[in-house]
């Protein structure tokens, strides 16, 4: 019987199927499993080359499986895609996996440690925090405005405005309007409280990294850029170099290239976008700030911005800043501003 050396697993909650082939891509072994029968097929099987897509819960069982001996790979999604032939099943998905992580080529996530989970957990609570205190002012906003009162931009005006509107007598609000705003006002504080937790804890977490503290050393790197950007990347080493992580967080040009002739458009915007608002937020306030400055940094942002303007240097620079991140990360050091020549 011949030897398996790769398996392609497809995920879900409760149902997982698995596809076994040997050396040569040929399918030996196939298997319907439910969760709690994973492990113990798993140990079963020699150790082999696992390939699963980057999706939920993906990570944990990329852990568990690597403990029992066996190489798991996580492959995006869309990088599957390919694969897949015949018609949509879960089998032939297993399949198209099998066959998409022998490629020599593939693309790989790296599997994220439990601290690494954390930090993202973290970041993700908060984000939701964030929206819904911009939706809840959005919607004051437009509830206000109906009574003929328009309140200006931005969350600090509106804390400011509301308790204004709520003891103004002359404003024209009926009694009953003016109880669901005194809840909308208790809502808004109760969020920002939340908020400030969400950030106190990244602060704390960040203070305890020290990769973070490292990240930190980088203009426009702050508690938070530092921490979701080491939760993404981790110590560097599932890249080869800068450019990678840039690609991979969406901050270099599309392209659309034919006959030799080479294209470049807009930013392609793939990957984790909230790390790539992050580090577009942080290189905004140093562009804000390079003006005057005698550092190298900050003499090629002053360059571009009088060349292609303030927005087209932020997006640049929040490239650099990606590349640069990755470099401290994967080299273990901290960044040291370089005076011009």
């Amino acid at each position: 019987m011949s030897k398996i050396t790769t398996i392609g697993l497809d995920l879900a909650k409760n149902v997982f199927h698995v596809v076994c082939c040997d050396q040569r891509g040929k399918l030996i072994r196939k298997k319907r499993l439910r969760r709690g029968q994973m492990l113990n097929y798993f140990t079963q099987l020699p150790p082999c080359r696992v390939g699963m897509e980057a999706c939920a819960s993906a990570h944990y069982w990329a852990r568990e499986l690597e403990a029992l001996g066996h190489r798991v790979k996580l492959i995006p999604p869309q990088y599957v895609k390919p694969f897949v032939r015949g018609n949509k099943n879960d089998y032939n998905d297993a399949l198209g996996i099998a066959e998409a992580v022998t490629r020599p080529q593939m693309r790989f996530v790296s599997v994220k440690t439990p601290e690494q989970q954390d930090v993202q957990a973290l970041h993700r609570l908060r984000e939701r925090r964030v929206a819904e205190r911009t939706a809840l002012c959005n919607q004051v906003r437009g509830l206000v405005g109906e009574y003929g009162l328009v309140l200006p931009k931005g969350v600090t005006a509106l804390r400011r405005r509301l308790p204004e509107l709520l003891e103004d007598g002359a404003n024209g609000l009926s009694g009953f309007f003016r109880r669901l705003l005194a809840e909308s006002a208790r809502q808004l504080q109760e969020l920002d409280a939340h908020i400030d937790y969400y950030t106190r804890e990244l602060t704390r977490q960040s203070g305890q990294n020290e990769a973070c503290q490292r990240l930190q050393t980088i203009p426009g790197y702050g508690p938070i850029v530092a921490s979701v950007f080491y939760s993404v990347v981790g110590d560097g080493v599932a890249y080869r170099r800068g450019r990678d992580v840039s690609a991979a967080v969406g901050l270099v040009p599309r392209q659309h290239s034919s006959g030799g002739k080479e294209v470049l458009l807009g930013i392609s915007k793939r990957g984790d976008r909230y790390l790539r608002s992050l580090l577009v937020h942080g290189a905004r306030s140093v562009v804000a700030r390079a003006a005057g400055k005698a550092d190298r940094l900050s003499q090629w942002i002053n360059r571009v911005r009088a060349a292609r303007g303030f927005n087209k240097a932020v997006v640049a620079l929040a490239n650099k800043l990606a590349r640069i991140g990755w470099a401290v990360l994967a080299h273990k050091t901290t960044y040291q501003a370089v005076a011009a020549a």
